[in-house]
């Protein structure tokens, strides 16, 4: 190989360099070094600041020529490239080059961020979305007792301390696919248990679940806890609302604590049921309960507001509440978000 760069630099030196890049990474590699070293390497052979970043953790690891460690706030990156493990981005390697990238630099983080996947893999845990159900189950089973727990998410790569947020998710898509959209740059794992899928992330953004997908999201704390907030919440999702915080429901969230029989037994509750077997009626219904406002209401079923308004009067009616009332308006969403509780 070194006979090869060297009758290459002879005629074209770009390539000669770079096949010397090669070289250069091959050898790390085999001497096994650690994320560190590595950074600390490739600063030295590039000559100017080098960083890695894993998404899992979001620690970055920077060094500068010369063997020194910077832990001052980073420069711009000059160049970029992702780290990748079983065809998913775990993380990012970067140069901080002062000016212009130079001729090799693409060819060196190239190699730098195979290296670093190469390093990722041997001394794990690996970055992978799907995980073992048994050890997710057991991260987020009341049951389990602490010691057992922080092992378990250990074993999934979350560092202790670090916030886990967990999601109970319906959804013909992979749990995979969409636990890699809701957290596309921390540590995600995701597995199916026999109700709903979980997930479990670092982060988690309401606005990236993809069409068709319900999801329940439980606060950052304690895993067990989380994911009973996030079964919760899917319980309160809808089509016309598919993700709910469990922070956001309040008081509301009292609702799922309620006996069937007794919900079912309520006169309002019974009234909507009634009402449901009418589609066209419960769609108005749940406009107007979705909205307050004739109008609204209105613009969401495509109708004129005179023709909702007469719907909603006679939905009053039948549901014996006036709906144009503070009071009346508030029985008609309880009810309606309880009747939707039985169904679950």
């Amino acid at each position: 190989m070194e006979a090869v760069a060297e009758r290459l630099s002879h005629l074209d030196p770009q390539a000669g360099g770079a096949i010397r890049v090669v070289m250069f990474y091959d050898t790390l590699m085999r001497r096994r070094v650690d994320l560190p070293a590595l950074a600390r390497a490739s600063a030295g052979l590039a000559e100017c600041v080098a960083g890695i970043r894993l998404h899992g953790t979001g620690r970055a690891i920077r060094f500068s020529p010369g063997d020194g460690q910077v832990s001052a706030p980073s420069s711009p990156a000059s160049s970029t490239a992702p780290i990748t493990l079983d065809e998913e981005e775990i993380g990012t390697v970067w140069l901080e080059r002062p000016g212009p990238p130079g001729p090799l630099d693409e060819v060196l983080l190239d190699r730098l961020a195979i290296a670093a996947g190469a390093v990722v893999e041997r001394y794990g845990p690996a970055r992978t979305t799907m995980a073992d159900p048994a050890l997710v189950e057991l991260a987020i089973s009341s049951g389990s007792d602490e010691a057992a727990r922080a092992r378990a998410l250990q074993l999934l790569g979350f560092a202790a301390g670090l916030p886990v947020h967990v999601v109970a998710v319906r959804s013909r898509l992979p749990l995979g696919q969409v636990g890699g959209l809701v957290c596309p740059a921390r540590l995600v794992k995701a597995a199916p248990l026999a109700d709903a899928g979980v997930i479990l992330a670092a982060t988690v953004d309401p606005a990236r679940f993809p069409a068709g997908v319900r999801a329940g999201i439980g606060a950052a704390g304690s895993p067990d806890r989380s994911w009973r907030e996030a079964r919760t919440a899917l319980r309160f999702t809808t089509p016309r609302r598919p993700v709910v915080h469990h922070d956001e429901l309040g008081a509301i969230a009292l609702l799922a604590r309620i006996p069937r029989d007794a919900t079912r037994d309520n006169p309002d509750v019974a009234a909507v049921t009634r009402l449901a077997g009418d589609p066209e009626d419960l769609e108005t219904l749940d406009a107007y309960c979705a909205t307050g406002s004739l109008r609204r209401a209105a613009d969401l079923l495509h109708l004129h507001h005179s023709s909702v308004a007469r719907r909603v009067e006679q939905l009053g009616r039948i549901l014996g509440i006036d709906l144009t009332e503070p009071t009346g308006l508030t029985r008609a969403r309880i009810a309606l978000t309880a009747w939707r509780l039985l169904d679950d």
